[in-house]
C-alpha cells in the first residue's frame, strides 16, 4: 500500500496534479476508507484511487463519489460494482501463472499445500481459483491441504507448522502472498525440511532475498508502485482529454511481461526493476 501511494505521488510530480495520499489506521478498516473518500469529495478531488479493503463495504464511498461526479479507480481488489477503471494485477492470472510454473517444476507430480488469503476477500478468492484451475491440468499433483493464512507471515508459519505434522511428504507450498509464503519458509526451517518449493506473490524485498538465497522458489512481481502510477495516467487522460480506458479492467502488470521472479532473474530484478527500490 505504501508503494502504491508512492507511485501516485510520483505521478503527481511528473504529471502536474496534486496528489493526496491517505490510509485507514488498519488495513482492513473499510469504514475509514469510506470516510476518507467522503472527505476527498468534500475537498474537491476530481479522481479517487482506492485499494478496497472490502469490495462490498467500499460501495457507499464509490456511490458518493459517482453522485458528486468524481471518477473512482480501484487497484487490485475491485469494488463490487464497476467503477471508472480497475487496474493492478489480475489475481486469477497471478494464481494460475504461479501454480502452473510450480507444477512444471515438480514434473507434474507431488503433494502441495495452499495457504489461502482471508476468507471472503475478493482478491484472495480470485487468486485461489487461479491456482486450483491451473492444477486441474496436473492430476498427479494432490492438494493435501488448503487453509487460510490471511496474508500474514505469523499465520503462514503457524498453519504450515500444523500441516507439516500431518502431511510429511509435501513437495510444494503456495502462499497467497509473500508474507504467508515467508511464514511457510520459517516453518520448513524449524521442521528441518529441505527441497520443498515455496512460492508467493508480490515481489517484496524479503521474498526477493529469499528467492536469491534459495529459501523460496519464486514470487510474482505485482508492482504496486507502477500500479499506482498507471492508475493516475488513466485518470488524467480522461480528465484532461476525455480519453476513456479500453475496458473496465486493464490488468497491470500481467503474465505477458515475465512477472515471475526466480533464481534465474532475481539479481536483475533486485538491481534494476524491483518496485521496493522506489520506497526504501
Amino acid at each position: 500500500m505504501i508503494a502504491q501511494a508512492k507511485g501516485v505521488e510520483k505521478a503527481g510530480e511528473d504529471m502536474g496534479f496534486k496528489a493526496i495520499t491517505q490510509a485507514p489506521s488498519t488495513g482492513d478498516s473499510v469504514e475509514e476508507q469510506v470516510q476518507i473518500m467522503e472527505n476527498m469529495i468534500t475537498q474537491g478531488c476530481n479522481a479517487i484511487i482506492v485499494h478496497c479493503a472490502d469490495s462490498n463495504g467500499i460501495m457507499p464511498g464509490v456511490r458518493a463519489a459517482q453522485e458528486a461526479g468524481v471518477i473512482v479507480l480501484t487497484i487490485g481488489t475491485p469494488a463490487s460494482e464497476d467503477t471508472f477503471l480497475r487496474t493492478g494485477v489480475d489475481y486469477y492470472e497471478t494464481g494460475y501463472t504461479v501454480a502452473k510454473d510450480i507444477a512444471e517444476a515438480l514434473g507434474g507430480k507431488g503433494q502441495m499445500i495452499i495457504l489461502e488469503g482471508p476468507p471472503g476477500a475478493a482478491n484472495a478468492i480470485e487468486r485461489n481459483n487461479g491456482i486450483v484451475d491451473a492444477l486441474k491440468d496436473y492430476p498427479e499433483i494432490e492438494i493435501v491441504a488448503s487453509q487460510p493464512a490471511n496474508f500474514k507471515r505469523t499465520e503462514g508459519m503457524s498453519v504450515t507448522e500444523n500441516l507439516l505434522q500431518k502431511f510429511t511428504d509435501v513437495n510444494a507450498i503456495i502462499g497467497a502472498n509473500d508474507e504467508s509464503a515467508l511464514g511457510a519458509v520459517q516453518a520448513l526451517k524449524a521442521a528441518g525440511k529441505e527441497g520443498v518449493l515455496v512460492a508467493g506473490f508480490d515481489g517484496s524485498v524479503d521474498a526477493a532475498n529469499a528467492v536469491k538465497n534459495g529459501e523460496m522458489y519464486e514470487t510474482y512481481n505485482t508492482d504496486p508502485y507502477g500500479s499506482g502510477y498507471i492508475a493516475c495516467a488513466y485518470a488524467l487522460m480522461y480528465l484532461d482529454d476525455g480519453i476513456e480506458p479500453a475496458g473496465k479492467f486493464i490488468p497491470f502488470p500481467n503474465s505477458e511481461v515475465d512477472p515471475l521472479i526466480t533464481a534465474d532473474n532475481v539479481d536483475d530484478y533486485i538491481s534494476n526493476y524491483a518496485w521496493f527500490n522506489a520506497v526504501q
